[in-house]
């Protein structure tokens, strides 16, 4: 029989979690600060106090948890939260849980709420792995991908962010590049295949095996686009975008680290090389 499952938080991704829950057969109940709907089969509890031995805590801060696992006693209890936020935020809640008596997984959900319950949807775990392992059948119904990446309950928040990162970046250079070429009268619709087919075999393989082997092993030569070849054209982004009144303060960075590791004797390296000059910046 499967293990009772209370999901504490019925936000949009929640409800997406108690949903996959009880549609696989787990006996789920639900607790939310506010009134909202359940999902069907989902039952709904009055106080947080009420809930099952194995708690999925999904809310909108770190804060919101304590304050609401704060009323709850959880001594023997497991606590799997999948709560954003960062790294420190994680192993200071882990370390409040142990306080607390309870077993805790905290995990990052790489995924929308339409995702969850599909192969698609991503979901790392950190944290005691003998705990993963014994909650991982009702861990895999939210997600074909369902990993334990490290003891430390802080890492599946660093992978998070570090996403993230890519994501906004991403998106940034996306609506850049629209608002330059909108500036000739392009449209969006108009620019869409190029900027696919861009992401798609340009910047897709930048996520590669080959650079991420040449960062760790520290080996960065390139027969395919250099550092100089790129500090140069990032100046003539920055221009055309200057000379088209659009704002460029966000390449800055990325430029003054080219034009450093020119000066610094690595111009026929590949840009892969940048990765020393941000660590350097780390202090």
């Amino acid at each position: 029989m499967n293990t009772p499952v209370t999901v504490i938080g019925l936000g949009l991704m929640g409800k997406a979690l108690a949903a996959a829950l009880a549609g696989n057969g787990y006996p789920t109940t639900a607790w939310n600060r506010s009134a909202t709907a359940v999902p069907d089969g989902v039952t709904r509890l009055d106080t947080v106090a009420e809930s099952s031995p194995t708690m999925v805590v999904c809310l909108s801060t770190y804060d919101v948890m304590d304050e609401v696992l704060s009323t709850a006693d959880l001594r023997g209890r497991t606590v799997i939260n999948l709560t954003s936020g960062t790294p420190g935020e994680a192993r200071r809640a882990a370390a409040w849980a142990a306080e607390r008596g309870a077993a805790y997984l905290d995990g990052a959900i790489m995924a929308s709420p339409q995702m969850i319950g599909t192969p698609q949807a991503q979901l790392l775990y950190g944290g005691p792995k003998d705990l993963f392992a014994a909650g991982e059948p009702m861990l895999r119904v939210f997600g074909g991908t369902t990993v334990h990446l490290s003891e430390d309950p802080g890492v599946p928040l660093l992978y998070d962010l570090a996403l993230l990162a890519m994501l906004y970046a991403a998106g940034q250079g996306l609506e850049h590049a629209q608002a330059l070429v909108g500036t000739a009268g392009v449209s969006a619709t108009e620019f869409q295949p190029y900027a696919n087919a861009w992401l798609t075999h340009v910047i897709g393989p930048m996520a590669g095996p080959e650079n991420a082997h040449a960062i760790d092993a520290g080996e960065h030569a390139t027969d395919v686009s250099n550092i100089n070849t790129n500090a140069l054209a990032i100046g003539h982004v920055i221009r055309a975008s200057q000379d088209a009144g659009l704002p460029a303060d966000w390449l800055f960075a990325q430029q003054t680290r080219l034009e450093q590791a020119v000066a610094d004797g690595y111009g026929s390296e590949s840009p892969t090389r940048l990765i020393d000059y941000l660590r350097k910046e780390m202090g």
